[in-house]
């Protein structure tokens, strides 16, 4: 049997496979790999090389700087931004997704400008609980189209650079907008209006708690609110020019310091090493008698208006758990220096079905006790390796290293920057951006290895090798060169449109720079026979190659939002083909009346 008949087989295969959606895509993925190999269709020094692509590399590199930008902030305030707009109105949520993830890739790769978003998206879907495969698929596509009206798209570089080399002149930077522009534009109203219907009803949750939500639930069960007041620090206050830490065991039977307002600037957390100053305004857990308050320098003021200001994203709640085993049952608070040992602050505990708040400090820690903290994100994680803690709940949203946000964003935009604008290859660039973001301390590199999408990265590695043998075997040349005798002679539109579809068909299985590598000396040798300008058919390449809706196998970005948007294949074809049909109508009508087809 050929090479050709065994690729064709397999593929087919693979195709049933990932339709029938019985295996994960990963597993068909590496099945598929497997069988090349083994078949020998693909040399086996070159089997492997899905897993050193640029494609993976570049994945696993804005996949890192991602996790960066969820850790320091920017992308929950992204999410907090998109929220504000949209609130919870799935059908401006949509069209917000969609616009600015489009914006973003006219100016950047669209696999940087999805890891941007992304976790902004998560955020956003977890602020308006909306289910993320709600939004994400939105957030893949507006980047696809979005890349379609500008040439810094991978496939349009390659098109514009096959026509330099055959001495014709190449496209500018806007050549590709006064037909990419309109498809962006219808494609972003189907998806407000008619795909967001078509998107599945029951994707996947993101089995966390809203931020906003968390804080509320916390703030109830534990009975937070009533316990909540206001103290001024008079100029001769006890407390005034002494340390938290020092006060602390002092004080702890009495109230809880939560949250410092001083006279200038915006509120503080109350860390062992701050100094109390005549005029601060302490936000406390606990009540205290008149003469307590006269002693101690203290002046209750009336009632906050509205929400007090006790937790932000970057000193959320967290709920925690005493392990059985845990070597400070029986100690106190005060004992074991709770606040200068993990760096938080207990707000209340909960033992035997009720909440506690009165001098919780000096309360024997007995098993089963849980404790209500809140501190900074970073610390609440660390409890996670803590032996004598279980941590139970915590924000999803919430920012480990909101000091470092600056310098994230720094590198991040120098990052896309250098790979906008193609100074060295874009895997090379974001790979060396998310380096600079560990070393920098923006991110720790445990933190980024368990987020990284290892299902895309496999899935990508497993069916680059059937990109190979559809190459290597002449597959999809000698289809092309077949159907073009079989055409014979024609409008120039016809052949036009021939290419369009042929690029969007290849494009569903070869995602990459593969498909137009393999169609424009076909496209140019065409445009030289039939006598017509090839920029228009270069142009239907290009964008054919854009058309990535139908499978997620068409670009990386569809694989990247596949599984946090619980997606399968038939998803995709149900949301991406009218989006195709689109998309083609809209390209011909500019190819006839712009270019003159």
């Amino acid at each position: 049997m050929s090479s050709q008949w065994i690729t064709v087989i397999i593929l087919g295969a693979a195709i049933l496979l990932l339709t029938l959606t019985k295996l994960r895509p990963d597993l068909v993925a590496l099945m598929v790999m497997l069988a090349l190999g083994i078949t020998g269709v693909v040399d086996h020094t070159l089997i492997f090389s899905g897993f050193a692509s640029s494609a993976v590399m570049t994945i696993l590199g804005i996949s890192m700087i991602s996790v960066a930008l969820q850790q320091t902030g920017a992308a929950n305030a992204i999410g907090r931004l998109m929220y504000k707009i949209g609130g919870r109105s799935e059908i401006l949520l949509v069209f917000l997704v969609s616009f600015f993830s489009a914006l973003l890739s006219l100016f950047m790769n669209n696999i940087a400008a999805v890891g941007v978003l992304l976790p902004a998206v998560m955020s956003l879907s977890r602020r308006s609980q909306t289910p993320p495969g709600r939004l994400l698929m939105p957030l893949a596509f507006g980047t696809i189209l979005g890349g379609m009206a500008t040439l810094l798209t991978t496939s349009n570089i390659i098109v514009s650079g096959a026509l330099k080399d055959a001495g014709i002149t190449g496209f500018g930077l806007l050549d590709f907008f006064p037909v990419g522009a309109p498809v962006l534009l219808v494609g972003i109203l189907y998806l407000v209006f008619i795909g967001r219907k078509l998107l599945p009803k029951s994707a996947v949750s993101t089995n966390k708690s809203t931020p906003q939500a968390l804080t509320e639930k916390l703030m109830l069960q534990y009975r937070l609110d009533s316990e909540l007041s206001q103290l001024k620090v008079l100029p001769a206050s006890q407390l005034a020019n002494k340390t938290v830490s020092s006060l602390e065991c002092q004080i702890s039977d009495q109230m809880h310091l939560i949250r410092i307002l001083p006279k200038r600037g915006p509120a503080q957390m109350v860390a062992p090493d701050t100094v109390l100053r005549s005029g601060d305004i302490l936000i406390v857990n606990g009540k205290m008698d008149n003469s307590t308050l006269v002693e101690l320098g203290l002046e209750l003021l009336s009632p906050f208006k509205g929400d007090l200001p006790i937790t932000d994203a970057a000193n959320p709640l967290a709920e925690v758990l005493l392990s059985p085993h845990s070597q400070w049952v029986g100690k106190s608070l005060c004992e074991i220096n709770f606040r200068i040992r993990y760096g938080l602050i207990v707000l209340a505990l909960w033992r035997q079905g009720n909440p506690i708040h009165d001098n919780i400090s000096n309360l024997k820690l007995q098993t089963e006790d849980a404790l209500l903290v809140q501190g900074g994100a970073e610390y609440i994680s660390q409890l996670e390796q803590e032996k004598d803690f279980v941590l139970l709940e915590e924000d999803p949203d919430s920012v480990i290293r909101p000091k470092k946000l600056g310098l994230a964003l720094l590198i991040t935009i120098l990052t896309l920057g250098f790979a906008a604008f193609d100074i060295l290859p874009v895997a090379l660039v974001v790979l060396a951006g998310a380096t600079l973001l560990l070393v920098t301390g923006c991110m720790s590199l445990n933190d980024a290895f368990q987020r990284i999408e290892w299902k895309a990265i496999f899935l990508i590695a497993g069916m680059w090798p059937l990109t190979i043998a559809i190459r290597e075997t002449g597959l999809a040349a000698g289809l092309t060169t077949s159907m073009l005798d079989w055409l014979g002679p024609v409008s120039p539109l016809i052949i036009a449109a021939f290419f369009l579809l042929i690029s969007m068909l290849l494009t569903q299985f070869m995602s990459g720079p593969v498909a137009p590598i393999i169609i424009i000396p076909l496209a140019l040798s065409a445009a030289k026979n039939f006598g017509i300008d090839p920029h228009p058919l270069a142009l239907a390449v290009a964008l054919g190659c854009s058309l990535a809706f139908i499978t997620p196998l068409g670009h990386p970005v569809n694989i990247m939002v596949m599984n946090p948007g619980g997606y399968t294949f038939k998803d995709y074809a149900r949301v991406g083909f009218p989006l195709t049909l689109l998309s083609i109508t809209v390209i011909l009508l500019g190819l006839h009346f712009i270019w003159g087809l």
